[in-house]
């Protein structure tokens, strides 16, 4: 969504994000979807509060840059709200992968099932 092609003269990547923040109104709010299910799926694989806040303040900035027409746009080319979302929460899921392992290597037992998106205690046992 924030950098799928390179502008060729200058450099920079820009994606279908600020293509679509183009169309007034209907492309700020198609752009929209996208950005909400990476908050979405941050929430299903257990990211605390202060990060989906965090998140959320991200996509609502660049919901509100993209309502001021041209300069909005240009301006969310710069910020990818979409790639700092997903550098957040690859940072949350490795981290508490690094507490796992360290659980696990001191004998205890593992304190997330990462595949399952949820804590382990909370998983119905299978029989």
């Amino acid at each position: 969504m924030d950098a799928a092609f390179r502008i060729p003269v200058v450099g920079v990547r820009v994606g279908w994000d600020s293509i679509l923040g183009l169309i007034p109104g209907i492309g700020d709010a198609a752009a929209l979807a996208p950005a909400s299910y990476i908050v979405y799926r941050a929430h299903r694989l257990g990211a605390p509060p202060p990060l989906l806040a965090r998140m959320g303040v991200n996509v609502g900035v660049d919901a509100l840059i993209g309502t001021i027409p041209l300069v909005g746009d240009l301006l969310d080319i710069g910020l990818k709200a979409n790639r700092r979302n997903v550098a957040l929460l690859r940072r949350h899921v490795e981290g508490r992968a690094a507490q796992e392992k360290r659980a696990t290597q001191a004998g205890g037992p593992p304190l997330f099932d990462l595949q399952a998106d949820q804590p382990t205690s909370s998983r119905p046992e299978k029989k």
